[in-house]
């Protein structure tokens, strides 16, 4: 059993691979399809705004808060503006609305392709002689990468606001003395760090949900298990790989 699971496992991490592999070509060998990139971006992008907005907001909120409970026990509450745009840039901003965005995305993606694969359109778009991974994948993917990266700045942005109000209004710092510590701290190898997480971030989540998606039989209910397991896998995936990427980062 624990060996059906192991190649279970490598089989889907290469089916994974190979369409990675097959989209990255596309995407170098062709012309791109703008309006499908800019169609695509719209939905993945625009429509994530107001989710992105509200959970940078908050989670700078409750960062300052915590950090200045935290740092005030040694003195250090001055400090509040370095803790909350680190930790923004770094970590929680990518890899929160990494989890957030893409958990939508990637749910869209699979419903999609899922429900194409089933009603046996993706079989047509064959028989027509299109490519699938020309026409479905590669412009979700070049737009999601180029989304998400702009989502993490605008909820870094949002993050670095929210400890602003926490510090003017609850904890008597000036907002002027918290922007100076937020930028005299902040360099752009922080900043460089948490986009570069995003692009590796929109590749797995991307990839994930089209390979579901094609893989999706049953009908309705085939659907919404591929669908449930994109989430999943790519929550997983996101938090494993955060690490490793934490690491490689941290060297550069």
């Amino acid at each position: 059993m624990a060996v059906e699971k192991i190649a279970y496992v490598i089989e889907e991490i290469g089916e994974i691979f190979v369409l990675g592999v097959k989209t990255i070509k596309t995407v170098f060998a062709t012309r791109p399809e703008f309006s499908q990139i800019s169609y695509q971006m719209v939905l993945m992008g625009y429509q994530s705004l107001t989710i992105v907005l509200i959970t940078g907001l908050f989670v700078g909120m409750v960062l300052a808060i915590q950090t200045a409970y935290t740092l005030a026990a040694f003195g250090a509450k001055l400090y509040i503006g370095e803790a909350v745009s680190l930790s923004m840039t770094r970590e929680l901003g990518p890899v929160l609305i990494s989890l957030l965005v893409g958990g939508r995305v990637g749910a869209g993606i699979t419903a999609e392709l899922g429900t194409m694969n089933v009603t046996e359109q993706i079989d047509a778009l064959r028989s027509m002689g299109a490519d699938p991974v020309k026409k479905l994948v590669s412009p979700r993917l070049v737009a999601f990468l180029l989304s998400l990266p702009i989502l993490v700045l605008i909820a870094n942005a949002m993050g670095v606001i929210g400890g602003y109000f926490i510090s003017a209004l609850e904890l008597d710092i000036s907002g002027k003395f918290y922007m100076n510590h937020v930028f005299r701290m902040l360099k752009f190898n922080d900043v460089f760090s948490g986009l570069g997480k995003t692009v590796f971030f929109a590749l797995f989540v991307t990839l994930i949900a089209c390979r579901n998606g094609f893989k999706a039989s049953g009908g309705a209910d085939g659907v919404g298990r591929a669908t449930t397991s994109t989430v999943v896998l790519s929550s997983i995936t996101i938090l494993i790989s955060n690490f490793f990427l934490t690491k490689l980062f941290l060297l550069l």
